[in-house]
Formats: structure tokens, sequence, C-alpha cells
């Protein structure tokens, strides 16, 4: 049986936010620009989050971020301080759910054990 854990959206959104705005959305006033951008992030953030949840590094989500910047975006080949922001970002969602990860592990071994199976 496959568990899953639950993506909170606002604490995603606040990670994108905080660290990796490659447009500059979060310095505009206009509401709807913020929610236009927010929607297109949330894909992105999404994606780099399951990437987390099955295995993948924050270097490797960090590529992907940094992809997403210069070929969906358009905005040309990330500088050394865009690819940090796209690493810090994939650290902060990796931090995100290590706890929780860790949990789903314990829980895991727990019904493993309950079932006679460990």
């Amino acid at each position: 049986m496959s568990e899953h854990i639950k993506i909170d959206i606002d604490a995603l959104r606040k990670i994108g936010w905080d660290h990796w705005d490659p447009i500059g959305i979060r310095q505009l006033d206009d509401s709807a620009w913020r929610n236009n951008a927010a929607d297109e992030y949330d894909t992105y953030l999404l994606q780099a989050a399951n990437m987390i949840l099955q295995g993948a590094t924050c270097e490797t989500v960090a590529a992907y971020l940094d992809d997403i910047i210069s070929d969906s975006m358009a905005l040309g080949p990330p500088s050394e301080a865009v690819h940090r922001a796209s690493l810090l970002t994939a650290e902060a969602i990796s931090a995100l759910f290590a706890g929780r990860s860790s949990k789903l592990l314990t829980h895991r071994r727990l019904r493993r054990k309950n079932l006679g199976r460990e």
C-alpha cells in the first residue's frame, strides 16, 4: 500500500516567494499579477517537491528550477546568484519534508512489524 505525504501549498508558496522568484513578482503590488504568478510558480514548486519526495537530490532539483528559468521563462542562462536561489529553494523544500518523511518511514516500519513482515 502506498502512503502519500500531503503537500502544504501555503508552505511551498512561502518557500517559493522567499527563495525563488525569478521574475520578481513578489515586489509588485498588483494582486492579479501575483495570483497569476502564484499559479505558475505552484506548478514548478509542486514538481520540485515531488522530485524531492521521490529521492532526487537538491542539486538535481535546483537544476530543474534553473531549466525552468532559462527555458520555460526564457530568461537566459541562470547566473550563480540565480542558481544559489534555486538550490536554497530545493533545500528548503527538502527540509519541509524531512520530518514528515521520517515519520512516514517510522509508521511503515511499525506497520510491517505489526503485520509480522519485519
